[in-house]
């Protein structure tokens, strides 16, 4: 795996108190800050459209479970999923300049 182990343990696994996730103290960890932020966005955007994880699916191309572990913080999501994500509810999801806003 690139990186080594980085991506050993979910980025929610990163917490100083995991259950906090995706509004957790991450510091020091910027690849878990950035899902967390993903996870974040991805989440208000579903509740503001009223969107189900299934609806989500379909329209995005990305597996429900996918979904449902990118928003627990139980996986390293990669650029197509987010880029797919994003898409379908119409919005960056990446943070940053180009994004929603800064880690």
């Amino acid at each position: 795996m690139v990186g080594g182990q980085a991506r050993a343990r979910a980025p929610r696994e990163l917490a100083n108190d995991p259950d906090a996730w995706p509004n957790a103290d991450l510091s020091g960890h910027v690849a878990a800050e950035t899902v967390q932020h993903i996870a974040r966005h991805l989440a208000a955007a579903i509740d503001a459209q009223h969107l189900s994880l299934r609806r989500l699916a379909t329209a995005s191309e990305v597996n429900r479970q996918a979904i449902a572990d990118l928003l627990a913080g139980r996986s390293w999501p990669d650029v197509a999923t987010v880029a797919r994500l994003g898409r379908a509810v119409g919005k960056s999801l990446w943070p940053g300049p180009n994004g929603d806003g800064s880690v």
